[in-house]
């Protein structure tokens, strides 16, 4: 990753990310501690991100993402974020897991939007703005797929391509299983998460194809 153009801006922003990877309010020394900053400078972060309204701080003290984070949200690609609601929630209803869709930033996957199954006994959550490098897990390597074949791709990689789908086990969230199939055209990946064995995961796979298809066919 190359080295940023504001060290001000980028901190900043290293913070919102680890607040909307978090998804609830957090101390600061513990801000501090993740995006590896002294306490005093991340305290000053803080302040003025609170004074734009893109942080709000709790009657502990706590830091968590504010009302200005989510109106700017609102005109974040909105065409593929309905796209992807909308194919995504019939796959989720029909195999009980969690779809969402990520898009490639840089050198990370982002979750842009989730849905979640109703009426299961539990499943894997999956909050929009969580992130996690390009390449890792089955959605980052969905994103990759489009590109042209390298020497230095993984065996995981090349799998994907020959099959339509990658998958993946442990690689961002231990324990979690992920499946994933590229958006083609809009740098994103449809994708699906659970836990446990599944006996119909080829099947799986077809309808997480066919919904990445049907989201690039829609936009």
């Amino acid at each position: 990753m190359t080295a940023p153009q504001s060290q001000t801006l980028d901190r900043g922003l290293r913070i919102l990310e680890h607040l909307a990877a978090t998804g609830s309010p957090r101390p600061v020394m513990e801000i501090a501690t993740a995006v590896d900053l002294h306490r005093s400078i991340t305290y000053r972060l803080l302040r003025t991100l609170e004074d734009r309204g893109f942080v709000e701080r709790d009657d502990a003290g706590r830091f968590g993402l504010g009302l200005t984070v989510s109106v700017l949200a609102r005109g974040v690609r909105t065409s593929l974020q309905a796209a992807a609601n909308a194919r995504l929630a019939p796959l989720v209803e029909r195999f009980g897991c969690t779809g969402f869709l990520v898009v490639r930033a840089g050198d990370d996957a982002v979750t842009l939007t989730s849905v979640e199954p109703r009426d299961v006994p539990s499943h894997v959550t999956r909050r929009p703005g969580t992130r996690h490098p390009i390449g890792r897990g089955a959605p980052g390597l969905a994103l990759l797929m489009p590109d042209p074949d390298a020497e230095h791709d993984r065996p995981e990689l090349r799998t994907a391509r020959a099959t339509g789908w990658a998958v993946s086990e442990g690689e961002v969230i231990p324990g979690v299983r992920s499946l994933s199939a590229p958006v083609r055209g809009a740098a994103a990946a449809a994708a699906v998460v659970w836990t446990g064995h599944r006996d119909d995961e080829a099947e799986l796979g077809a309808a997480v194809v066919a919904v990445a298809r049907a989201i690039a066919a829609d936009l």
